[in-house]
């Protein structure tokens, strides 16, 4: 299977901390690629640093066989990338349909088509089409902020932490829509919820303290207890 991300041996910097120290692991195209790490790893500064808003001190970040590291974030957003942060970063004061429309790179028949699949997918955003973002709730802010993501023609998206502070039934949601995405998008995923992480993950990457220390099938992790009591925390 083609790789449609890699990063090797990436070091990045936020003010004077040195955060990530060697980070290396490739994203193939058509699965969902699960980093994992204890609080404080490094696994949104990872995210940050693929997508250009953190800048790379060392190491090389290739995307369709370009070196895309240090490019600017919307020059990589232009290339097929898009970020889901932990923040959501949707426009509180605009609707949802504004929200989408502001997200949107240009309305073509394939993004209307796209608009459609995810109204289908999240039907919430259709019912609450005409209200301010900020009036959502926790699950449906979230789903807004993945739609904004999908309706461009992106071939990679970076998500991170999606079922942070959701109910239960919302986080049963959330999964279920990034399964379905994995038919029409590479995914890469920040994600705390190993049991999410699980159901959804083909390959996983642990980091622990800015650096990728182990990488395999997400079934084999499953079954890796000290793995995943050394590296999680999970016993």
């Amino acid at each position: 299977m083609n790789s449609l991300l890699k990063l090797n041996q990436v070091e990045a910097y936020i003010n004077q901390y040195h955060i990530l120290h060697n980070i290396s692991f490739d994203v193939r195209e058509g699965e969902v690629n699960v980093l994992l790490g204890r609080n404080g790893a490094g696994k949104t500064t990872t995210l940050r640093t693929i997508m250009g808003l953190n800048s790379v001190s060392k190491g090389t970040i290739t995307y369709e066989g370009e070196n895309i590291a240090n490019e600017k974030p919307h020059i990589i957003a232009n290339k097929g990338i898009g970020l889901v942060p932990e923040d959501q970063g949707i426009f509180a004061d605009l609707t949802v349909g504004e929200n989408m429309s502001v997200a949107m790179k240009q309305e073509n028949a394939e993004s209307t088509k796209r608009l459609e699949w995810v109204l289908e997918l999240f039907p919430d955003l259709k019912k609450f089409w005409r209200k301010p973002g900020g009036q959502l709730s926790g699950g449906q802010k979230q789903m807004l902020a993945i739609a904004r993501a999908y309706v461009n023609e992106n071939e990679l998206l970076l998500i991170d932490e999606p079922s942070k502070g959701l109910a239960p039934v919302v986080v049963e949601k959330v999964t279920e829509s990034i399964q379905q995405m994995k038919d029409q998008t590479t995914i890469l995923l920040v994600e705390q919820n190993f049991l999410m992480a699980s159901q959804i993950g083909d390959r996983f990457f642990i980091i622990d303290n800015g650096e990728t220390v182990h990488h395999g099938e997400m079934e084999a992790l499953k079954t890796d207890k000290a793995m995943m009591k050394t590296y999680l925390g999970i016993s």
